[in-house]
């Protein structure tokens, strides 16, 4: 039996898997099962809760004088992912609750790089690092860099962003309402992304108010996307051409997330976590 944890961030949902001791190895058939929503657990990925110095990576490890636990996140179709924005705060939630970190700061080792997590009265802040236009050349140029088309859709323009892991994100233009997109399968892209793409498709609300749904790789439509939505809200930005450290109001299907630029091309994104359930599962 292995021991679990249930918890979402803004209802992006997933599987912790507690291995203090380094002796779990996930397989790809095992992460589908547990985050199967009929035959297993159910969850939008897998997070193995590990100390930084038993990683498998020699770039994780590296990372353990500065990072004592290693959030290794996998996508729901087993695949290794660089990081999760809102699994990051749920990671950190968990690390809190078992004692196993202290204080009201604590530092993850994940695929992207040690990430800063602060306590807030909302649940907790991350800083995400640095991020950047795919293409800044072409952006500024043209205001875009790729192409892509929804299912049953026509081809709309999107900008690529790199956040440790990619996005693309289209702001709908008039006539095509959110709410009515098919994100049943993972749009089209053009060019191609080899190892996927995260998609973000942003309505505009207010003066710093976006919404926002997501189709991410790996996965399929999900609830919400911490990093899909500080791409959404730095594209928004970009677009807006007024690129100030403002913060943004995100809304997903899944409650509500603060995006807040940084100085040096960082991103900062709050919002709530829940742990809602433990147990033991037969892997």
């Amino acid at each position: 039996m292995t021991r679990f944890t249930k918890g979402h961030g803004t209802e992006n949902d997933f599987v912790l898997v507690p291995d203090l001791d380094g002796t779990i190895e996930l397989t790809p058939a095992q992460v589908q099962r547990l985050a199967d929503r009929r035959a297993g657990l159910g969850g939008d990925g897998v997070i193995r809760v590990v100390p930084t110095r038993f990683a498998t990576e020699d770039s994780v490890r590296e990372q353990a004088d500065r990072a004592a636990w290693f959030m290794d996140y996998r996508n729901a179709d087993g695949s290794l992912a660089e990081m999760c924005g809102n699994g990051t705060r749920v990671f950190a939630a968990y690390l809190v609750r078992e004692g196993l970190v202290t204080g009201d700061r604590v530092d993850i080792a994940t695929r992207a790089g040690v990430k800063s997590i602060r306590v807030t009265p909302e649940g907790f802040a991350v800083d995400l690092g640095p991020w950047r236009l795919v293409d800044e050349e072409g952006a500024r140029r043209d205001g875009f860099d790729m192409m892509v088309r929804p299912r049953h859709g026509k081809p709309v323009p999107a900008l690529s962003l790199d956040l440790g892991n990619p996005h693309a994100v289209v702001m709908l233009p008039e006539g095509i309402e959110l709410a009515a997109l098919d994100l049943m399968e993972a749009p089209e892209t053009q060019p191609v992304r080899p190892d996927g793409v995260n998609v973000e498709f942003v309505r505009p609300l207010g003066p710093g108010h976006i919404e926002m749904r997501v189709h991410e790789r790996g996965v399929g439509e999900t609830r919400s996307c911490g990093t899909g939505a500080a791409a959404a809200a730095l594209a928004t930005r970009f677009w807006s051409g007024v690129e100030d450290d403002r913060p943004w109001r995100v809304d997903v299907p899944g409650g509500r997330l603060t995006v807040t630029p940084l100085p040096g091309g960082r991103v900062e994104l709050a919002g709530p976590a829940a742990l809602v359930a433990d147990g033991d599962f037969p892997l």
